[in-house]
């Protein structure tokens, strides 16, 4: 990339060309800049992530048919997408070659209304598989796994079920964000725990329901905060017969009233204020071996340098505002889903490549620009190749002409997206209403009108006493109304697991456990402790950054409040 200067000078405070909120740009972040060689963005970080997020459906999943072979498929893009959409082993084929799509850039019109138009001829693929994955048909954006159902951004997992982001996952149940885990139903952000249900925040846990924030805990019932515990209840040491009484009510049926009664008491319990493991200089949370990282959230192993980044970063080095990000990459700027990558931005889906910039699903690319579905290939612009000499002649007169239309340094707009707006992440990150989409550009998929269902059968809560007749019938969600089924492959789980039928739509189970998680954004708050013993007077004075909004009404503790109250 040729080196060009910084056009806009910095200022104290920036007013945010979206939401008119003003933010300030670090000097770590101008140094940043300099390096990629991009000017400032006018845009806050949280609009920027939204717009990153908005290019992303992982889970909203249509029948239609591949525009190649005229066969029926699963896909992320609806029956009426103007995209063209091929089946993943056609797209990865040699059965078409996204150079014959190549042309000229035409400098009397603007960079993304030629880009938008190149997006809508490159055929895009169906469900961003990358062909290592068996008998896992409805399995989006994963790798290594086999027979899972519903399995969005999963990886090396096996017989997993309406979960999203497992990482070594075998047979679980409504996860999110689960790590080596087995046998589990409903956990949210818990690693290496066996047979367990309704954790969060939990590590190495077994035979447990209902645990906040625990670690090395077996055999416990409705606890938080407790460390290398057996036989607890509600954190209180309870007998091996005690235990035994509740979890055979559990198993008959009664671990959803439990659940709630366990909700409404976990809320007074100290509540860390921000998840962070050996990692230094940093502010966010879920932060995993990370340094000099600030406004992160879940990055795990080795994440540098970086800045308003979130989901991913193993091996990562000097970030800015990526979201799931794989590892050894460095140098990158406003790009999501990315791996190996080096010296690029405003770039989706990008695999194995250095100094691309403004492409979309490349993978081992070195030096394009405003290219898509290329692999192995360099010094390309709008899918046209070019000599090393013509290219860097040729990319200094595209920048300086994207100076000129506002558009140099800006990532793809949220109105140029391949998705409607309430198909994609941003909803569930930034959810909006139809109206508020539209009146800004966005795409917005219309819902038809709903059938309107009756609920004709009776579910028995203990699991026991359900017969594989439930396989046949159209259950309808008690929250939203939609039907949904029970497929075989789940109902042998809940025989195995021992928990009830679920009463909610898969969409509306996602859509609770995604509300337990705080969200990535931080406030600035003071530690609510006013134990004795902890070193402080009334209440303590600590000072923080959190993702707790100061409304909520958890008790937030600083890390050392936090540390002298786990039992």
């Amino acid at each position: 990339m040729v080196v060009m200067e910084n056009e806009r000078k910095p200022k104290r405070a920036i007013a945010c060309d979206n939401c008119k909120q003003e933010f300030v740009i670090s000097d770590d972040e101008k140094k940043f800049f300099e390096k990629v060689k991009v000017p400032y963005p006018k845009l806050c970080s949280q609009c920027r992530s939204q717009r990153r997020w908005a290019v992303r459906n992982q889970n909203k999943l249509y029948k239609r048919k591949c525009d190649f072979t005229g066969k029926s498929m699963i896909s992320l893009y609806s029956p009426d997408s103007k995209h063209k959409v091929y089946a993943e082993g056609i797209w990865w084929g040699d059965k078409w070659n996204p150079m014959d799509y190549g042309r000229n850039f035409d400098f009397t019109r603007p960079f993304f209304e030629q880009f938008r138009e190149l997006q809508l001829d490159v055929p895009r693929r169906g469900m961003h598989q990358d062909g290592t994955n068996e008998n896992c048909e409805y399995t989006t954006f994963g790798m290594s796994n086999k027979d899972c159902y519903l399995a969005f951004a999963c990886f090396f997992s096996e017989n997993c079920y309406y979960s999203s982001l497992l990482i070594k996952g075998k047979e679980c149940i409504d996860c999110l964000i689960v790590n080596e885990g087995e046998l589990l139903y409903g956990c949210v952000d818990s690693s290496r725990c066996y047979h367990s249900f309704y954790l969060q925040d939990c590590n190495d846990c077994l035979d447990c329901y209902l645990l906040k924030s625990c670690n090395n805990c077996k055999n416990c019932i409705g606890c938080a905060n407790l460390s290398n515990k057996s036989y607890y209840i509600y954190n209180e040491k309870a007998s091996k017969q005690e235990y035994q009484e509740l979890k055979e009510k559990l198993e008959k049926g009664e671990l959803e009233k439990e659940r709630e009664k366990f909700n409404k008491w976990v809320v007074g319990q100290p509540q860390r204020y921000a998840h962070m493991v050996s990692s230094e200089n940093s502010e966010g949370d879920y932060l995993y071996n990370c340094k000099n990282c600030y406004d992160c959230f879940s990055l795990l192993n080795g994440a540098e340098d970086s800045r308003h980044c979130q989901l991913g970063g193993l091996q990562a080095k000097d970030m800015v505002d990526c979201t799931m990000s794989g590892q050894q990459i460095e140098l990158i700027y406003e790009m999501q889903a990315t791996t190996g990558a080096y010296m690029s931005a405003f770039t989706n889906f990008c695999r194995f490549s250095k100094n691309v910039y403004y492409c979309d699903s490349i993978s081992s690319c070195t030096d394009c620009f405003g290219c898509i579905g290329l692999n192995n290939k360099s010094n390309c612009i709008f899918n046209k190749q070019y000599s090393k000499e013509e290219y860097q002649h040729l990319l200094p007169k595209i920048i300086e002409h994207m100076k000129g239309t506002g558009e140099w340094g800006e990532n793809f707009p949220i109105k140029n997206s391949p998705f409607p707006y309430n198909d994609t992440l941003a909803q569930e990150y930034y959810p909006l209403t139809e109206e508020a989409a539209r009146s800004r550009g966005y795409q917005w998929k219309k819902e038809g009108k709903k059938p309107e269902l009756e609920q004709k059968f009776v579910i028995n809560k203990d699991i026991d006493l359900v017969s594989d007749k439930v396989l046949s019938e159209v259950l309808v969600c008690e929250k939203c109304g939609n039907g949904y089924r029970i497929i075989p492959q789940e109902f042998r789980l809940y025989k195995i697991l021992k928990v009830s039928i679920p009463t909610l739509c898969p969409d509306c189970r996602h859509s609770k456990r995604m509300a337990q998680r705080n969200p990535m954004k931080l406030y600035s708050r003071q530690c609510m402790c006013e134990e004795s013993g902890h070193d402080h007077a009334g209440r303590c004075k600590n000072e923080f950054e959190t993702t707790y909004t100061p409304e909520r009404p958890e008790k937030v503790y600083c890390e050392s409040c936090y540390q002298k109250s786990v039992i």
